[in-house]
């Protein structure tokens, strides 16, 4: 593997499936397993890794777009799994090789902080994942973020943030109202606007890219989401223009710090 602090892509963002591959030097792991398990392999060995040589998956919660390819991925490789105890209460008692995590944990030479989102489930996880002195922050499928995590959030190296909808296109859809109302709830998705808001409180010197993820395919557009963050971090006077959009059915490009 590379000589990198870290390194990241995101194989796959939305509401049909979500997986994302981060690794140091001698570490690798996903995040979340929501893509078929061969979709899966096949994402991994277009970069060319092993899936035998994961480390690691980390859950962020329990809802199929993120958890659906796991059991056939685990019967075939084994990983060990991450998670919570209300997640593996919740839906994963099946597993045999996994971590009941706390606030903080390692894998190998990982550090990781587990931060607790705002989502419809029992449980859901953010992560910041760190290795020596750089950074990823890894955010998706919440309503809000807590306050109390601000001061932990700020001036990392990768942001990786949902900005899952526009407000107005969602309000303009065909969704029935109770589903719009879940979505823009505490409970729910962040917007283009929260996100990007977030965004300017967080990102600060050190910060080298923001990848923005689970883009709903009918309620926003790349282009949207992109412009949106933009506009905002110019009115709060911040230059950045380091900004990749996740997809549904392409991988990012592999970020390295």
């Amino acid at each position: 593997m590379d000589n990198v602090s870290l390194k990241i892509v995101a194989l796959a963002t939305g509401s049909k499936g979500n997986v994302s591959y981060i690794a140091s030097s001698n570490t690798e792991i996903l995040i979340d397993a929501g893509l078929t398990s061969s979709n899966i392999e096949k994402k991994l060995e277009a970069l060319n890794i092993n899936p035998n040589d994961l480390n690691g998956i980390l859950i962020t919660h329990t809802h199929t777009d993120h958890t659906s390819g796991l059991k056939v991925f685990l019967k075939k490789y084994h990983t060990k799994v991450y998670l919570s105890k209300k997640m593996y209460e919740e839906l994963f008692s099946y597993l045999s090789n996994y971590e009941i995590i706390e606030d903080d944990f390692i894998i190998k030479d990982l550090n990781i902080k587990a931060i607790k989102l705002s989502h419809d489930t029992d449980d859901v996880n953010g992560y910041i994942i760190e290795n020596n002195s750089n950074s990823i922050v890894y955010i998706t499928d919440t309503g809000y973020i807590n306050r109390k995590y601000f001061d932990l959030l700020k001036n990392r190296d990768i942001y990786v943030m949902e900005s899952n909808h526009d407000v107005e296109m969602l309000m303009n859809g065909n969704r029935p109202y109770h589903i719009k109302q879940r979505i823009l709830g505490d409970r729910g998705h962040l917007n283009n606007v929260e996100a990007a808001n977030y965004l300017a409180k967080f990102i600060g010197p050190k910060t080298k890219k923001i990848i923005l993820i689970h883009l709903s395919e009918d309620n926003n557009t790349p282009e949207l989401a992109k412009e949106t963050l933009k506009d905002i971090l110019k009115k709060n006077n911040i230059d950045f223009n380091n900004i990749i959009i996740s997809t549904q059915n392409e991988s990012t490009e592999l970020v390295s710090i």
